[in-house]
């Protein structure tokens, strides 16, 4: 297995969690239409 360079780790520590921010805007995403059909389809027709 090749060993990492210095410059490659310093890279990949720097770099932002890009697969993070996806994941967590999916789940907010689903958050948020869930509470748009439970506001839209539950709670208003019931009055």
């Amino acid at each position: 297995m090749d060993q990492m360079s210095e410059e490659d780790r310093k890279r990949i520590l720097e770099s932002p969690p890009v697969g993070t921010f996806v994941l967590m805007s999916a789940v907010i995403g689903c958050m948020v239409v869930a509470w748009l059909f439970l506001y839209y389809g539950v709670f208003l027709p019931r009055g």
